[in-house]
């Protein structure tokens, strides 16, 4: 279990001391939006926290949960948003360094407040702020995955995560933080026998990109579990295939006449 908070502000010192408390049960990634790092920015979004605020619930969790994987949603070019602002998010993003962000550029939805505020950002400039926000995001997703070469990692075997598992001969999962790996597969019968989709694999990290990491060795151990064994049967045939034979054109033959049924012998 991962948790997501649609404002920081909701995450209670109770709820820190919990995942203090069930450090080895849940998973180590809180999302947590930011959507800005300017109190001027937050206050025109009518959001009831401040940059510092945030900042300071983040290193609370880190103190709870050293490793946690924080990840969260930014919004660039919201009306009024001047160049100081933007920087001011730069700076949160440095200071906060997330595994990942969803960023957004800022388009007006009809009905809100926003879209009739005066201060609307050209889209030009919206352009030219996102690109340098994703090129800051990537500069410091890569540097944490980085930071994660050659440590052993427990995975949670996914089905639909690797786009090129069929072509690299991989399978891809989940680590504990929510950060994608594309591992290589034990080769039958060994560690385990056969990986599924839901099974538990621990391995060691050897490549790092922004956005996943690879492992290039055979997994260190597999554990076979309840939610693979039902990936397995769900693709398992229920019932032996029965084979209808090839279609014949014209009247069928005739089949045998039935027995006459014999008389009773009284």
């Amino acid at each position: 279990m991962s948790s997501r908070y649609s404002a920081p502000t909701r995450l209670a010192l109770a709820q820190l001391r919990s995942l203090r408390n069930t450090y080895g049960t849940v998973c180590h990634q809180l999302h947590m939006p930011l959507q800005s790092g300017s109190d001027a920015v937050l206050k025109s979004m009518r959001r009831s926290y401040r940059s510092d605020r945030y900042l300071g619930i983040i290193e609370k969790v880190r103190a709870a949960m050293p490793d946690a994987a924080i990840t969260t949603d930014i919004i660039v070019g919201f009306p009024g948003e001047t160049e100081e602002d933007f920087q001011r998010t730069l700076d949160v993003v440095r200071a906060a360094r997330f595994a990942s962000a969803f960023t957004f550029q800022y388009s007006k939805r009809p009905g809100t407040p926003a879209a009739s505020t005066d201060g609307q950002v050209p889209k030009r400039v919206v352009q030219e702020r996102y690109e340098r926000l994703m090129a800051t995001v990537e500069e410091i997703t890569w540097a944490e995955n980085k930071a994660l070469v050659g440590r052993e990692v427990e995975l949670l075997v996914a089905v639909g995560e690797g786009r090129k598992d069929d072509r690299t001969g991989r399978m891809s999962g989940r680590a504990r933080d929510g950060r994608l790996v594309h591992f290589t597969t034990a080769p039958a019968g060994a560690n385990g026998g056969h990986i599924r989709p839901g099974d538990i694999v621990s391995t060691v990290v050897t490549y790092a990109a922004p956005h996943h990491l690879n492992t290039d060795g055979v997994p260190l151990r597999h554990r076979r579990t309840r939610a693979g064994d039902a990936w397995e049967a769900g693709r398992a045939p229920r019932t032996p295939g029965v084979m209808m034979g090839l279609p014949t054109v014209g009247a069928p033959p005739a089949q045998p006449a039935a027995p006459a049924a014999a008389c009773a012998v009284h």
